[in-house]
């Protein structure tokens, strides 16, 4: 046993939330203190002026208190909140709850007197619930609701998966890493706990003197229907009913055998996989579905513009591509048609998610910078010397 972590393990929620304010202290400490993000013109604040206003604030603070009983009717009104598999988000909120609600005034308060556009959502919905119609702005309520709705459904995910891959990792014994097999799990389960706690943070610390408050959420229909079914329990439906591509034995069974393959083989994933989870630590407190909260140019966004797309289906691609060869052709092909059918759900999410951020302006050139400049930017000029073949109809 990994007996350093024996003492979190008894407790798994305060070790996560450990965990957690371990890497938002830290990325706090990056951005604000050597970056200077706060500064930024896009957090919409301006230290050289100076405008307090204590009504405006409680007004606020009344839209943040509407914003929390929004999440909560939605807790309260489906059965999905209603089991044992959100247990471990509700205890976590019930230790950080006290905290957020003591830092809320001095944080709106500070906050507030340097907005250069005070009347932001959480004042909308203040003003929503004061009843005062003539001065809210639909438009505004609506993208708030949707930044609250994203978080109250990718939150309770991302943490009840974090305690669970916190719990495998303080379970782990170090004697199993000498078997190759329990060696790849460990490394595998590491990268997704990475990943998950990096996340976790992200839909937390949306505070816009860090810059990372929501800009916007998926307009589309089609973006949250895409998104969504990438996550549970929509999920569970769609790959067992629609998309079960994985049968047959685990990929390490195939390399049972050969151990230099399965070496080289499971290297791969892995390197893939950390690629996927690198593509979560580069957006640090900025991570989220479906919104818009500042765009990322570095780390594996240098080369394509959807790197963690790209390494989580070639991953899935080379976990799978074993077993479906020891099929017949027929059934080795059925199988490879539903995993381009899952890939294609993914392609379909990389699209409205450029479709939502190519309103801003600085996304276009981060676009066209990747088109020219990236890694696999063969793939799309090859995509485009096609296109330019094809005979041209008029519309």
């Amino acid at each position: 046993m990994l007996r350093t972590g024996a003492l979190f393990h008894e407790a798994i929620v305060p070790s996560a939330l450990f965990v957690m304010g371990l890497s938002a202290g830290g990325m706090f400490l990056i951005d604000l203190v050597w970056m200077k993000v706060h500064r930024r013109p896009s957090t919409g604040l301006a230290f050289d002026c100076d405008d307090p206003s204590w009504p405006r604030t409680f007004t606020k603070l009344c839209g943040f208190a509407g914003s929390l009983a929004f999440c909560a009717l939605i807790y309260w009104l489906f059965p999905e909140y209603h089991g044992d598999f959100y247990g471990r988000y509700f205890e976590m909120l019930d230790i950080i709850m006290p905290f957020w609600l003591v830092t809320a005034l001095p944080y709106f308060y500070l906050i507030d007197r340097h907005m250069q556009q005070p009347r932001d959502g959480y004042w909308h919905m203040g003003m929503a619930f004061a009843l005062r119609w003539r001065e809210v702005d639909g438009r505004v309520i609506r993208q708030h609701l949707l930044g609250w709705l994203i978080k109250a459904f990718f939150l309770p995910l991302m943490f009840t998966y974090l305690c669970a891959d916190l719990e495998k990792f303080l379970n782990f014994s170090l004697a199993d890493l000498t078997a190759p097999n329990r060696l790849f799990d460990f490394l595998y389960g590491l990268c997704y706990l990475v990943d998950v706690g990096f996340a976790s943070v992200g839909y937390i610390a949306s505070l816009r003197i860090a810059d990372t408050h929501f800009r916007s959420a998926e307009p589309t229909m089609l973006g949250w229907v895409v998104a969504m079914s990438c996550y549970e329990p929509f999920a569970s439906l769609v790959s067992r009913q629609y998309l079960a591509y994985e049968t047959g034995p685990h990929w390490g069974d195939w390399f049972s055998n050969a151990p230099v393959a399965f070496a080289l083989w499971g290297a791969s994933i892995i390197v893939l996989t950390a690629v996927y989870a690198w593509a979560t630590v580069i957006f640090g407190v900025r991570f989220s579905n479906l919104t818009h909260r500042g765009i990322v140019t570095n780390g594996p966004y240098r080369w394509t513009k959807h790197p963690a797309y790209l390494a989580k289906n070639l991953s899935w691609w080379m976990i799978s591509m074993p077993f479906m060869a020891q099929g017949s052709v027929e059934e080795s092909a059925r199988l490879c048609l539903l995993l381009l059918l899952l890939n294609g759900i993914y392609m379909l999410r990389a699209k409205t998610e450029e479709r939502h951020l190519s309103r801003d302006p600085d996304y276009v050139a981060y676009a066209l910078y990747v088109e020219q400049h990236g890694r696999f930017r063969f793939i799309q000029r090859l995509l485009s010397r096609q296109r330019s073949g094809l005979p041209k109809f008029r519309r």
